[in-house]
């Protein structure tokens, strides 16, 4: 990860700005502590070490006057080319900045850094290429620009010319040698050149949203110049266009990484380095450079990228990252949520993790939004609502990498799955989760490679799905025996209730174990909550198991034995992802896709076979969403391990401490009464 000449390390550098908003946005002065720098309003004299600036705004020439009275160096702060979901004054915080203090990239008078990596960096490193070449295959699958809040608008048919329109006064046409003017004079080169073509217009999205003009209106449509449609991600449109033209726009950047080599009226910073049609000339610039060394120089070395969840500095792969989460979590949210059947402890934090737009009814009198209902709870009448509504029955569980402690402790949960099909426990129907592992076969390398760099992230960090931490555990030698373990369930829980038809109790598991093992040392570990007291499943397991590894660390004896036997527990998933022969006598989720061996009768619906990390990629990458309740963003799988890692989960509040407790010692009293 490449970082401005400053070092984060050191001693701050003392920065003088002459703006409020350095002051007033938060992410802002985020981003410059981590680099180094400490803002004060105003040059001291004799201690200031550089004047900051933000682009080349009006305001902006106070600060670089100030500069040169005092004989300082300017800091030019930019958005990065990957900033945000939402665009404009109402939007996101960007997740990246372009800090410079040799010049700003847009301004193609004077020197910048950017340029001069371009020009004289060393960017012939084989890594540094591979990295390049795969972070534009991420963007591109990802669909990822510099704003991110498309909709999925339809494409166009292929073969039209697309001419990128920008917003007036942008600095980046006045300081890219470029005007007004020049937007006419690019559509009539467009048409010009391709007389049999149509055109394409594309608007900027911020132009979209109100906020500001662009410099083509309706009198500049004909019976072939249209606007492209609204909505559509730029990646979308670059593909199915026939030729590319642009004045200063970042997208004619995207355009040569979408493989165009597009027409370029202005200066900007990525014209002159042999990949564009270039109608001026830059005489500083001059050097051949290839896509991937371009983007290596504009996207790995200059920006410096911000994790929101993990407040640090981080890699423009964790960006893309935190932004596919952030985005997907937007667009689902966007109409709000109906919640039903949700526990009144849950809600508030329930009402975060899905954007703050949700109601709780007290039953489905009327649905007039997406509706979401804690799987196993939904009513006939619920159902009957949502189709008579046309409104989509989201069935909602804790994801796979949950908390650390249990749900029954009033724990948050970091991730949760929505599924507008059916439910990953349930093998009777079809799931959310069932079709994406059936797609997982056709994922890229790329998508692939992530899922692997998760999986062997979240060993090195031994997590599982409550992380709690259990004592250390003795086990006897084994003597050249197979080593097994055979986690306990919950007597009544809803994966052994509907996924287990021939094995459905913990003793039944136990004894089917031994009997097809006679000579293996079997370890057997009580389920937390039945430990705790607080659900059944509770047995005398002495019989036939030859270790009873009560409150015993998962993560230790998962990477102690050689197998697991399971009905249809998690811990046979975990066992998976660290390599472990793992056989089910149930039909849980991962089972019956050619990675497990199976006992119980097959589900005819699962006939593909992916690869362990297109199961990964499926569980706990495309399926739940993930939360993080102090930082209140949306997060990425990445970022959750880190916090599961490191443990540093919002800690319950008083009331909810207290309410944890009371119910802890309320459901143990109900479970021996019942008992």
């Amino acid at each position: 990860m490449a970082l401005p000449e400053v070092d984060p390390d050191g001693p701050p550098r003392r920065l003088a700005v002459y703006s409020a908003g350095f002051l007033r946005q938060k992410r802002l002065r985020q981003i410059l502590s981590l680099t180094g720098w400490k803002i004060e309003l105003g040059v001291i004299s004799g201690k200031s070490d550089a004047v900051g600036v933000w682009g080349r705004r009006p305001v902006s020439s106070r600060g670089i006057r100030a500069a040169l009275s005092h004989d300082l160096p300017v800091l030019t702060v930019e958005d990065a080319f990957l900033r945000s979901v939402r665009p404009g004054p109402e939007g996101d915080p960007p997740l990246g900045l372009l800090l410079d203090l040799e010049g700003v990239h847009f301004d193609c008078s004077t020197p910048n850094r950017l340029e001069r990596l371009l020009a004289d960096g060393d960017l012939d490193d084989p890594n540094l290429l591979t990295r390049a070449r795969n972070g534009i295959a991420l963007l591109r699958e990802a669909r990822l620009s510099k704003y991110n809040a498309f909709e999925g608008a339809p494409k166009p048919e292929t073969g039209y010319v697309l001419v990128i329109d920008q917003t007036r006064a942008d600095a980046s046409i006045t300081h890219g040698a470029s005007g007004r003017r020049d937007f006419g004079r690019m559509l009539a080169r467009a048409k010009s050149d391709h007389p049999d073509r149509r055109i394409l217009i594309r608007t900027h999205p911020v132009t979209e949203s109100g906020h500001k003009r662009g410099h083509f209106g309706p009198g500049d449509l004909d019976d072939r110049t249209a606007f492209a449609p609204q909505g559509l991600d730029p990646w979308s449109l670059l593909e199915e266009a026939s030729a590319v033209y642009t004045v200063t726009s970042q997208m004619g950047f995207e355009a040569i990484l979408a493989g165009h080599t597009p027409v370029v009226i202005g200066q900007p910073f990525y014209m002159g380095w042999g990949l564009s049609e270039d109608v001026q000339v830059n005489p500083r610039r001059g050097r051949i450079r290839t896509v991937e060394q371009l983007f290596a120089a504009a996207m790995l070395l200059y920006p410096v990228w911000f994790d929101p969840v993990g407040q640090r500095l981080c890699s423009f792969e964790d960006t893309v990252h935190t932004l596919i989460a952030q985005r997907r979590a937007r667009a689902e949210d966007r109409c709000g949520w109906q919640a039903f059947g949700m526990s009144r402890w849950k809600q508030p934090g329930l009402a975060r993790f899905l954007g703050g737009n949700v109601s709780f009814p007290d039953a489905s009198r009327q649905i007039d939004r997406p509706a979401v209902v804690w799987a196993r709870k939904e009513t006939p009448q619920l159902v009957d609502a949502c189709l008579a509504s046309g409104q989509p029955l989201y069935r909602m569980e804790d994801g796979f990498l949950r908390s650390v402690g249990l749900g029954a402790e009033l724990r948050p949960a970091l991730s949760l799955v929505l599924d507008d099909l059916g439910i990953y426990f349930d093998p009777a129907r079809p799931s959310r989760l069932e079709a994406l592992i059936e797609a997982s076969v056709t994922l890229s390398s790329q998508q692939l490679a992530r899922a692997e760099a998760l999986r062997r992230l979240i060993l090195s960090a031994g997590l599982t799905k409550y992380n709690l931490k259990g004592r250390s555990l003795d086990l006897p030698p084994a003597d050249g025996h197979v080593r097994i373990l055979v986690p306990g369930q919950v007597a009544d829980d809803a994966s052994v209730l509907l996924g287990c038809p021939d094995v459905s109790t913990n003793a039944d598991l136990l004894a089917h174990v031994r009997a097809q093992n006679p000579d293996a040392q079997i370890i057997y570990k009580p389920h937390p909550d039945v430990e705790a007291g607080l659900r059944k499943g509770a047995i005398a397991a002495d019989a036939h198991a030859d270790v009873v590894a009560a409150k015993a660390d998962m993560q230790a004896l998962l990477e102690a034995v050689d197998e697991v036997w399971t009905m249809s527990s998690l811990a046979g998933f975990e066992a998976l992802l660290r390599g472990k022969a793992v056989h089910c006598l149930g039909q849980p989720f991962y089972a019956g896709w050619g990675l497990t061996q199976d006992h119980a009768p097959k589900i005819k619906r699962r006939m593909a076979r992916p690869k362990l990390a297109a199961l990964v990629h499926a569980t706990l990458i495309d399926y739940p969403r993930y939360f993080d309740p102090a930082s209140g963003e949306a997060a990425s799988p990445e970022q959750i391990v880190r916090i599961l890692a490191t443990g540093q989960m919002t800690a319950l509040g008083g009331r909810l401490r207290l309410l944890s407790l009371l119910q802890y010692r309320f459901r143990r009293f109900a479970h021996m009464w019942r008992g």
